[in-house]
């Protein structure tokens, strides 16, 4: 049972005031106490600061898809559902609208809703001992990619210690199939079903055209290593935080043992979704 609802949000959003205070009215009567991250509580006077994932129930994430990936990092593994609210344009992760949010609070307070599992990924810089530095979690995907230089990267890509290939790119892109629909997009990867549990690696300009994005089996553990390349290699998770790989690590990503648990309202299937944000089969329905 909800009874403690978690509320994070990004103030660049102009609509982030209205839900607020739609919030700090209608929790009380649906019996929810709000806990609100620090840099929103002087607009809901009055709510409890969120410090850790244990202190609530579920989780609002008031903003675009940038601001429900915040909210699965601060999660950590927490199995705690996600409402993601769109206050932007895109929102592709979000499951419902600025517009829309007064009936779908109305839904999610009264239960009438569904929680999605989604694969997530862990990701460590590992050295040829085995040893491991810094370790990452990610929804959509983790990227392995040059820093501010013209020169491509030499890599080399396993799967279960088995050679895929050695190749040269300028980065590539692991990906859950939650993220499919992201960089990897972006990169002539493959739109995966969120629902189907894989791991997808698309190089990013790759030069040959030989290879193309390969979708592994969700327990696999992808291994990439850089033989040649600038001084900075970096790793971004979720495209928001990260770590410089240095000579000698290599790049271990497999399947994290924890989901991050989505919450699906009725009328936002995943195909009208394709079509409705990314034009997918045409541009009529979106533009009408």
């Amino acid at each position: 049972m909800i009874t403690r609802l978690g509320v994070v949000g990004h103030r660049g959003y102009d609509g982030l005031s209205d839900v607020l205070t739609f919030l700090a009215r209608e929790a009380p009567v649906h019996g929810l106490s709000l806990h609100v991250e620090g840099s929103l509580a002087e607009l809901v006077p009055g709510a409890a600061i969120l410090a850790r994932p244990d202190e609530v129930d579920a989780l609002l994430a008031l903003g675009g898809d940038g601001t429900l990936l915040r909210a699965a990092r601060f999660l950590g593994g927490a199995p705690i559902p996600i409402l993601g609210v769109n206050l932007g344009k895109l929102g592709f992760l979000t499951a419902c609208s600025h517009e829309e949010f007064p009936a779908g609070f109305a839904a999610f307070a009264a239960g009438r809703y569904t929680v999605q599992d989604r694969l997530a990924l862990e990701a460590s810089t590992t050295q040829p001992d085995g040893s491991v530095g810094v370790r990452l979690r990610a929804l959509n995907d983790v990227v392995v990619h040059k820093g501010g230089f013209a020169r491509v990267l030499r890599l080399r890509l396993f799967a279960d210690d088995e050679l895929v290939a050695a190749f040269a790119a300028d980065g590539v892109v692991v990906a859950t199939p939650t993220g499919s629909t992201a960089y990897a997009l972006s990169a002539n990867g493959p739109v995966v079903v969120p629902t189907l549990e894989s791991i997808l690696v698309t190089p990013v300009a790759p030069h040959t055209l030989a290879l193309r994005p390969t979708l592994l089996p969700a327990d696999a553990t992808v291994r990439l290593e850089v033989e040649d390349a600038p001084d900075e290699v970096l790793v971004t998770a979720d495209g928001q935080v990260g770590t410089a790989l240095a000579a000698g690590q290599h790049l271990v990503v497999r399947r994290s043992t924890a989901p991050v648990r989505l919450v699906q309202l009725d009328g936002h299937p995943f195909f009208a979704r394709l079509r409705m944000k990314l034009g997918w089969g045409g541009l009529a329905e979106r533009d009408g």
